[in-house]
């Protein structure tokens, strides 16, 4: 999860939107990022979809040993990503911003976890008390 956080950072430090995710394989991480929206104007470029599209093109049974690390619950978009290529876990750092499609994740089979983790918690609260528009954006509002 503290690549996750830190990739979190990164983006907010670059301006954007304070969500990281990693994808890891056999204990390895394989694929990392951060919400890019801002930074690339992007309207899809999520953590998570960063992470996968940093990851590279990957054999559909490498999907299946991988385990997403997310600093904040996934939204319909990055959890239709998750079920398409058979991520079977994710471990999420907060839902108390913002929950995402954890409940659909689960009835498709999707091991979720949430952390908690203050410092996630802390993180998207600080974006979302400084910047509420930007927040209201990526969340489509």
């Amino acid at each position: 999860m503290q690549a996750a956080i830190d990739e979190a950072e990164l983006g907010w430090a670059e301006g954007g939107i304070p969500i990281g995710s990693v994808l890891v394989h056999q204990g390895t991480i394989i694929g990392r990022g951060h919400n890019r929206r801002v930074q690339n104007g992007s309207p899809t470029l999520h953590g998570e979809m960063d992470a996968l599209e940093n990851a590279g093109r990957l054999p559909a049974s490498v999907y299946k040993e991988c385990t997403i690390y997310t600093t904040l619950s996934p939204c319909s978009m990055c959890s239709g990503a998750i079920l398409l290529y058979g991520i079977p876990r994710v471990v999420v750092g907060e839902n108390t911003t913002f929950l995402g499609e954890e409940a659909l994740l689960r009835s498709r089979g999707v091991d979720v976890t949430v952390l908690d983790n203050p410092g996630c918690i802390e993180l998207m609260e600080r974006m979302i008390r400084e910047r509420p528009e930007l927040w209201n954006e990526d969340i489509g509002e």
